[in-house]
């Protein structure tokens, strides 16, 4: 069975800094794309970074700069590093991967970036 349980959210400052972690287990996430999702209150879930099996990582334009995914294949584990946080960050953040006809989902985690 295949799980993806996301940590790391919390309450932060703006300015501040946060990292996310996304632990697989059921699925090695070496051999497959991750991306990290996230869903603010009453929009819809966007894409916010991709680490390809293979490739160049790639983001969103409001985070570039600023967030870095990257991953830890011993530990099979994704991480999204996020910096110089802003409130319009504040959402749930989701880590994905797509494996076959298959799409997981983790629970997700909160940031909320506030004051």
């Amino acid at each position: 069975q295949v799980q993806l349980v996301e940590s790391g959210g919390g309450l932060v400052q703006p300015g501040g800094s946060l990292r996310l972690s996304c632990v697989a287990s059921g699925i090695s996430l070496s051999l497959y794309d991750a991306i990290w999702y996230r869903q603010a209150p009453g929009k819809q879930r966007e894409l916010v970074a991709a680490i390809p099996r293979i490739g160049l990582t790639n983001y969103a334009d409001s985070v570039k700069g600023r967030f870095t995914i990257s991953r830890d294949n011993a530990q099979n584990t994704i991480y999204l590093q996020m910096n110089d946080l802003r409130p319009e960050d504040t959402a749930v953040y989701y880590c994905n991967t797509i494996r076959g006809p298959r799409n997981y989902w983790g629970e997700g985690t909160l940031v909320t970036v506030s004051s």
